[in-house]
């Protein structure tokens, strides 16, 4: 019976790996996966806005003198009507058009743009122009040194984020961010969603393409159905296997060698500060949000435990629905008559996807821990989870339901497949395949 398996894997493995797309797919993924994971930090690190020229026309003789440049925007007063400055001031980024009556109309406020503007461009001005405002009703108080005192009282916060863990109590606590779990919490699950449908379907029609070529009758005289089934599932799996690996290699390998060169001086400096000093190396360090960010990124200990989960549930999934799938793919002789029986199998992937929304917001929810033990949507949501470092032993008992439901998934499938695979021109429905499971 091994033997048999065997080589019904190794026809499966050769065939895919030797596959242009293969290869293609196994060398690009890992780029995109780490190019979704960096280019924010790298684009926050590195990104400088266009200097914008803004003319002021302030009615009110208030706001303009006080409107403070920066890297962004730089404000020119004028003396001339908005009527005229529009089109004077026509080469400039904007003109913006403050009205006299500011102090009681807080909306008498225009902007007009020579070209098209952003979000933060407006939020930049109209928080300037809130705090000249504030500033200006806190006089009418009468408060002797108010701009010291409004000085003194600023204050800016950035959280320092640490996993505490009580069982390392004499040893430094570990940096977390919240922005890195949530990026792989989505990415890792867009990857399972992805990787779940790709595969699955690729084994159903590889049944149905065998189906069709009567290859499977005449195998069917010396290999049993369900070691036929275990077989393709296992050699398409054994695929996968390789391909999560070789994504582990390389993206492990970018991860450790490419991005401290690509990184600017003053993060790598501020970064060996952090792990020389903690947290009171990061005064004046910088952006600590995206600083903690590459020190969680660089834990080796964490990545090992987000990989190991990837391939577990990556795997166990796969052959979960992989059982779904070549049981459908036996029942049918076209791709086409295969889709009103998949509905039932897809309709559990795609509640993952907006549990996984949910999961984002509070993994640790009854919703969030649930989801994560059905085995049907465990491998999407419980990915979204472990980024955020979730006790172990619910990683361990998810699994266990896991792969315990894949054998008896296999088991149920492995009756449709027996009977399916030597029936044609006839599409069944859900209550003929339950009819089939019974045999």
């Amino acid at each position: 019976m091994k033997s048999k398996i065997g080589i019904i894997i190794g026809r499966e493995f050769n065939e895919r790996v030797r596959k242009k797309s293969f290869i293609i797919t196994t060398l690009l993924t890992p780029f995109l996966m780490l190019g979704m994971m960096f280019a924010p930090m790298l684009i926050t690190i590195y990104s400088e806005s266009d200097l914008k020229q803004i003319a002021v026309v302030d009615d009110s003789k208030i706001i303009a003198q006080a409107l403070q440049n920066n890297k962004e925007v730089e404000f020119i007063a004028t003396p001339l009507p908005i009527e005229i400055a529009r089109t004077e001031y026509s080469d400039y980024f904007a003109v913006l058009h403050i009205g006299s009556d500011i102090m009681e109309n807080h909306n008498n406020v225009q902007l007009y743009t020579n070209g098209s503007t952003s979000i933060a461009l407006e939020q930049n001005i109209t928080t300037q122009i809130e705090m000249v405002l504030q500033n200006e009703k806190l006089k009418k108080h009468n408060i002797e040194n108010l701009p010291q005192i409004l000085a003194d009282i600023e204050s800016n916060v950035s959280i320092q984020s640490y996993k505490n863990a009580p069982e390392k109590s004499g040893e430094e606590a570990e940096s977390s961010s919240s922005v890195v779990a949530t990026v792989l919490a989505y990415v890792l699950s867009f990857m399972l969603y992805m990787f779940l449908l790709i595969y699955g379907v690729m084994v159903m029609q590889s049944v149905i393409e065998e189906k069709n070529n009567r290859v499977l009758e005449v195998m069917v005289s010396s290999v049993r159905p369900f070691e036929m089934m275990m077989g393709k599932i296992l050699g398409v799996a054994s695929v996968a296997v390789l391909q999560i690996a070789i994504w582990i290699a390389l993206i492990g390998s970018v991860a450790y060698f490419v991005m401290p060169m690509v990184l600017p001086d003053e993060i790598v400096a501020a970064l060996a500060m952090m792990k020389e000093g903690g947290a009171a190396a990061m005064q004046g360090a910088g952006e600590i949000g995206i600083l903690q960010a590459i020190m969680m990124l660089s834990n080796m200990e964490y990545i090992a435990t987000i990989l190991a989960s990837l391939l577990i549930f990556m795997v166990g999934g796969f052959l979960l629905y992989a059982a779904m799938y070549a049981a459908i793919g036996s029942s049918v002789d076209s791709p086409q008559d295969a889709q009103q029986l998949q509905t039932p199998i897809t309709i559990p992937i795609i509640v993952s996807l907006f549990v996984m929304i949910s999961v984002i917001n509070d993994p640790t929810s009854d919703l969030a821990f649930w989801f994560s033990m059905i085995p049907l949507t465990s491998p999407i949501v419980m990915m979204a989870r472990i980024p955020y470092e979730i006790p172990a032993w619910e990683i361990a008992v998810s699994a266990v339901i896991l792969y315990a439901s894949f054998l008896l998934v296999v088991w149920g499938a492995a009756k449709i497949y027996r009977v399916g695979i030597l029936m044609h021109g006839k599409k069944p429905n859900l209550k003929e395949l339950w009819r089939w499971m019974k045999y």
